[in-house]
């Protein structure tokens, strides 16, 4: 059966250290990390990786107060795609564009938050707000691009742990090829440094990132990592069918080459590396590649002692029939783990690889594991590559959920 190829038109981005691509994408190559410390709840301070976006931007004081924070960084970012992408939605059919936004979890922030306001008063639930059942139902951050956009097609949420990100972008080209849209946004975000549970459960799994300096917290493959660091973002593309962008006149960012979704079915939190390997393999299949066709790999590794020295026994298993490595590199070194926006945002800060063929590095790495010294990565400083025609992007989560999507250079 034939498919409708489907290309990225355009994206909007908040990340702890960018609010669009060309600033996100100039503080990957210059080594600048979004990292800072906030105030946990009951918890003292830690690192995290927070926003500086503009909220009012897009949205009326009254509607920030009765919304979310992550319903915020959705709109930002809806906007922002549109703008870029130069589609206007007042010309087009609303209920033939679809919302698509992979989400870690939704609902523990304001929850948390009205248990402490009504601990305030004895829980005395009179002062719990009526705005809270809207703010927590799974689909919030898709329903309020919805209404700011009068958007009346599909949208909702996609609930796949850290995989989300990848799973807005595959769900919105399952879509597309349906013929269920002919406009979808698709991506990924998180407000979850909001919640000091996610705090309290990573520490409490003794994976929680400390450090004395913020900025070097988070450091993927390196031999003293020590936990993940919690960060909000968001990443949302315009995704089309290739005959609509061209027909449109549209810049095309890359091509939706393959993917694959798989689940390892062994472990709640730890994971397992042959599905892993599984998932990277099947994703190049569908593609219609082979290892040799695959220049760039963005891995997950999330700065876990266990987790990293996994992804890269995957990562050194697929690849190690190659004649040279992929250029192997890993964002979370400068903005920590953005959850359900993490593989969305990732992908950003590579897509203009494409263009200036040049590999953003992993960051802090001061003395690298031996257990993830695998041929191909990229650190400390950004390389220069004389191909760079595919990005392979892995985005793995809780409950064994694994993703892995292949973006390639449009070519007509």
């Amino acid at each position: 059966m034939k498919q409708s190829r489907i290309v990225i038109t355009g994206l909007g981005l908040t990340a702890p250290n960018g609010n669009s691509l060309a600033e996100f994408r100039a503080n990957l190559l210059n080594g600048v990390s979004g990292i800072t410390t906030i105030d946990v709840r009951y918890m003292g301070r830690h690192p995290a990786g927070m926003c500086t976006f503009d909220p009012l931007k897009y949205q009326k004081k009254k509607d920030v107060r009765i919304g979310t924070r992550v319903g915020g960084i959705s709109i930002y970012c809806a906007r922002e795609a549109l703008l870029d992408s130069g589609v206007n939605l007042d010309t087009r059919d609303k209920s033939r564009v679809g919302i698509y936004l992979g989400i870690t979890e939704h609902g523990n922030v304001e929850t948390e938050n009205e248990v402490y306001n009504i601990s305030q008063f004895k829980y005395d639930t009179k002062f719990w707000t009526h705005h809270h059942n809207p703010r927590t139902v799974a689909n919030n951050p898709a329903g309020e691009v919805s209404m700011n956009l009068g958007i009346t097609g599909p949208a909702y949420t996609i609930g796949a742990a850290c995989a989300a990100g990848n799973m807005g972008l595959i769900h919105a080209a399952q879509m597309l090829r349906l013929g269920e849209i002919d406009l979808a946004l698709g991506g990924g975000v998180s407000e979850s440094p909001q919640t000091f549970g996610i705090f309290a459960g990573f520490k409490s799994q003794n994976a929680l990132a400390a450090h004395e300096d913020p900025t070097k917290a988070s450091r993927p493959f390196d031999k003293a990592r020590n936990g993940i660091v919690i960060s909000e973002g968001g990443c949302i593309y315009t995704l089309e069918r290739l005959e609509d962008a061209v027909a449109r006149g549209a810049k095309i960012y890359g091509e939706i080459a393959g993917y694959c979704v798989n689940s390892d079915a062994t472990d709640a939190v730890l994971p397992n590396p042959e599905r892993q390997a599984e998932c990277v393999r099947k994703a190049i299949a569908h593609a219609g590649m082979t290892i040799e066709d695959i220049d760039l790999v963005n891995t997950h590794a999330t700065s876990t002692p266990l987790g990293d020295i996994q992804e890269c026994q995957a990562i050194a298993d697929v690849f190690k029939g190659r004649s040279t490595p992929p250029h192997i590199n890993n964002t979370k070194s400068f903005i920590g783990h953005a959850m359900g926006a993490a593989g969305a945002l990732e992908l950003a800060g590579n897509l203009p690889s494409f263009d200036d063929l040049t590999v953003h590095p992993t960051i802090n790495v001061d003395e690298l594991d031996p257990q993830c010294d695998i041929p191909g990565l990229v650190i400390n400083q950004p390389r220069k590559a004389a191909r760079i025609d595919t990005i392979l992007n892995n985005s793995f989560g809780m409950l064994g959920i694994n993703s892995t999507l292949i973006i390639k250079r449009y070519v007509a």
